[in-house]
């Protein structure tokens, strides 16, 4: 009996070491991106174009990655709310954010107590595409070009306001920018994204606004609003009548809004590499280059995540500068 309870008491002895390692084993966590799906935060409402680039590069991720990207809409705060969330989110590669002028450039000078930095609070992943505004007006409102819509808002005072999809957007600092360089001032009327805005400019409630064509052109073609230039400094391919705001008669008029992704500060470099090289690989796909470039009007880019940094830092001093000199604020 003593001789079995030594050879017991030696036998567990050698499997204790065993024993520790087991733990260590189970809790090994699978490779990236293995272990769940991947959450794509948009900061807008669904339909709009940051939700349109969202969703055309969570499908093409889906494919190449072989994992379900899930795309998530957290509106809000000209996409603040949505950035703030992601800047709080695990940096393990599971969450990604849409990211645009406005979350990464705009809002770092217009909101004084911004609830997330731009800049320390996120890892750049590629800047995705450029997207010019159209300047857009009722289409009774007697005007046919830039130089009629100017000399209406100099004779008439009760014209002097543009709507926009939200304060903080590029449609408000375009108007902004249009204040600023005509020497007009005017009254901001801010929404709750695009629809409605275009829904009041359409029924002659506000005379005017900034938005992106694709937006616009259903009202359009229906004879409810009229495109009078381009904010790009070239005119764009999908609309090449269309002549922009500098050809217009306002020199140094030239802003494009810009789609990028973005991954939590902290997120392996490995990852961001991997997520860079198949989302340049995707933009380079004819499907998606005929459904951001030939329907949306993009200017697509797919730029590494250096280049969206240093991209990034210029555009926060220009906006900011902007912000300063027009008066613009978050309401």
């Amino acid at each position: 009996m003593q001789a079995w309870h030594r050879r017991a008491g030696l036998l567990l002895a050698a499997l204790a070491p065993l024993a520790l390692l087991v733990p260590h084993v189970a809790s090994a966590a699978p490779p990236w991106p293995e272990a769940k799906p991947i959450i794509y935060v948009v900061p807008f409402t669904p339909g709009g174009s940051t939700d349109i680039v969202g969703r055309t590069l969570a499908n093409k991720l889906q494919e190449s990655l072989k994992q379900s990207v899930v795309v998530e809409n957290r509106p809000g705060q000209a996409g603040g709310i949505g950035a703030a969330y992601v800047a709080k989110a695990a940096p393990d590669g599971y969450t990604l954010f849409g990211g645009t002028i406005s979350t990464h450039a705009i809002n770092a000078s217009l909101y004084p107590n911004l609830s997330y930095d731009p800049v320390k609070d996120f890892e750049p992943v590629a800047l995705v595409a450029r997207l010019p505004n159209v300047l857009i007006v009722n289409s009774q409102l007697g005007v046919n070009s830039v130089a009629e819509l100017l000399a209406l808002l100099r004779s008439d005072a009760s014209r002097r306001v543009f709507a926009s999809s939200g304060a903080g957007t590029s449609a408000h600092l375009a108007g902004e920018m249009f204040a600023d360089l005509a020497g007009v001032k005017l009254m901001h009327v801010p929404y709750k994204g695009t629809p409605p805005a275009l829904t009041d400019v359409a029924a002659g409630q506000v005379p005017f606004m900034f938005d992106q064509v694709s937006a616009a052109l259903p009202l359009v073609k229906s004879g409810k609003l009229k495109l009078l230039a381009v904010t790009s400094a070239k005119r764009m391919e999908l609309l090449p009548e269309l002549p922009t705001m500098i050809e217009s008669g306002v020199p140094g008029f030239e802003m494009s809004s810009w789609q990028a992704v973005y991954a939590p500060r902290g997120t392996p470099k490995p990852i961001v590499q991997r997520l860079n090289a198949e989302i340049v690989k995707a933009l380079r796909q004819q499907d998606v280059q005929a459904r951001l470039g030939g329907q949306l009007g993009m200017e697509i880019v797919g730029s590494t995540p250096e280049e969206l940094r240093v991209h990034m830092a210029g555009e926060i001093l220009r906006w900011a500068e902007l912000v300063r000199k027009s008066g613009a604020t978050a309401q």
